[in-house]
């Protein structure tokens, strides 16, 4: 490095670099979210059992059972 010449230095300045620091701040917004309530009534069947009774009297003889006719 004796025989290198000596060179005068040179300053060389870039453009700036531009940094963005992003800082974020909470906002409020409120947001409006309409709900409708339909109430809906609905008719089912459900059974009802009724029962009748009808009361009819026999007349037996005294055996229970009835005499068969000769020929």
């Amino acid at each position: 490095m004796r025989n290198c010449p000596k060179c005068p230095t040179e300053t060389v300045t870039d453009p700036p670099s531009v940094v963005y620091e992003d800082y974020y701040h909470p906002q409020i917004v409120q947001v409006i979210h309409p709900v409708e309530i339909v109430r809906r009534h609905h008719c089912v069947p459900v059974p009802q059992h009724i029962y009748t009774y009808s009361i009819r009297d026999e007349i037996c003889n005294i055996s229970g059972m009835q005499r068969s006719k000769r020929r």
